[in-house]
C-alpha cells in the first residue's frame, strides 16, 4: 500500500478513536460500567466483521491452527488487558495523566517492534515520539495535576500503553502471515468477547436495554464507529508503515477527542493545549517516513 494512503488510514482511525469518550458517556449514563462497555464493543464488532466475512469474503474467516495464539493474544493482551489497565488508572488519577501514560506507547511499540521484526530506531522515530508526547502533555494539562499521580495509577497507566502496544505487535504478525485487516479484527475481537464476558454485567445492559430499546441502535453504531472502522483502518495502515511510525501517528487520538469536546460540548482548549495540538499535528508529519510494506491478501 501506498505510504501516503497507510498514513491516512492510521490518522483516520486515529479520529475514529477519539469518539470513544462520546459514546462511553452516554451508557455511563444508564448505569453501564467500564468492563460491560468493553463486552459489548468486542461482541457487537465481532459479530459485524465475521458476518460481513461470512458474506462477501468467506475465505478471509480461515485461520491456522498454529496461529490462533496470534489472535487469542491480540483478544485478551490487546483489548481486554489494555481497557482494564486503562479504566483502572482513570479511576485512581486525573484523566489527563492517564491518557500521557497510555500515549507512551510508541515508545513500547518502538522496542517490541526493533526486538521482534528488526525495525530500525532512527534518530527521526525518537524525535516525532518526544515531540507528540510533549504535545499530549500540553493538550491534556497533565502538569496541573502531577500532585494526583499515584504509583498505583502509573503502574495502570503503563501497563495500558504496554496493552496498547501489543496491538500493533500482534498485527505486524498477522499480517505477516498473510491474514487481511477484516480477519485480523474479526478474530481478534471474537477473541476479546470470550475473555470479556465473565467481567461484563450482563444486567446492566438488560436493563440499559429494556429501558430505552433505541440504544440498541446505539450500541451498533458505538461499535461501527469506534471499533470496526478504526481497526480495520488501523491494521490496513500496517501494511504501508512501520509499526513504530503507525503508533506516533495514532497519537492524534486524544487531539480528536479534543476537537470532537469543541464541537459537542463547547470545551474550549487553553492556548497550552492549543500548542499542544500543533505539536502533536508536528510529530505526525514528521513520523510519516519509511518504506511500504508488501501488500498481503486474506
Amino acid at each position: 500500500m501506498n505510504k501516503k494512503i497507510s498514513a491516512l488510514c492510521v490518522i483516520a482511525s486515529g479520529c475514529l478513536w477519539g469518539t470513544l469518550g462520546i459514546f462511553v458517556r452516554k451508557f455511563s449514563e444508564y448505569g453501564v460500567e467500564s468492563m460491560s462497555v468493553v463486552f459489548l464493543r468486542s461482541l457487537l464488532t465481532a459479530l459485524f466483521t465475521m458476518g460481513a466475512m461470512a458474506i462477501a469474503r468467506r475465505d478471509c474467516l480461515k485461520i491456522k491452527l498454529r496461529d490462533i495464539w496470534i489472535f487469542a493474544g491480540m483478544g485478551l493482551f490487546s483489548i481486554v488487558f489494555f481497557n482494564f489497565c486503562y479504566f483502572t488508572a482513570v479511576t485512581v488519577m486525573p484523566l489527563s495523566a492517564a491518557a500521557i501514560l497510555l500515549y507512551t506507547s510508541p515508545v513500547f511499540v518502538m522496542l517490541l517492534s526493533a526486538v521482534f521484526f528488526r525495525e530500525r530506531i532512527t534518530r527521526r522515530k525518537i524525535l516525532s515520539a518526544v515531540i507528540a508526547i510533549c504535545g499530549l502533555v500540553l493538550v491534556t494539562g497533565v502538569i496541573g495535576d502531577a500532585a494526583a499521580i499515584t504509583p498505583s495509577g502509573v503502574l495502570y497507566g503503563l501497563g495500558s500503553a504496554f496493552g496498547y502496544a501489543l496491538y500493533s505487535i500482534f498485527s505486524r504478525a498477522a499480517i505477516n502471515r498473510g491474514y487481511s485487516a477484516l480477519t485480523v479484527t474479526g478474530w481478534a475481537f471474537t477473541f476479546a468477547a470470550i475473555f470479556s464476558a465473565a467481567a461484563a454485567d450482563m444486567t446492566s445492559l438488560g436493563d440499559m436495554l429494556s429501558e430505552k430499546p433505541s440504544m440498541g441502535l446505539y450500541a451498533a453504531v458505538f461499535a461501527i464507529v469506534a471499533s470496526v472502522l478504526p481497526y480495520l483502518l488501523y491494521s490496513m495502515g500496517l501494511r504501508g508503515t512501520d509499526n513504530s511510525t503507525a503508533a506516533v501517528i495514532a497519537s492524534v487520538e486524544p487531539v480528536a477527542a479534543t476537537v470532537f469536546g469543541m464541537i459537542l460540548y463547547k470545551e474550549i482548549p487553553s492556548p497550552s493545549a492549543a500548542m499542544g495540538i500543533i505539536l502533536v499535528v508536528s510529530a505526525l508529519v514528521i513520523g510519516v517516513s519509511g518504506r511500504p510494506a508488501e501488500k498481503q491478501s486474506c
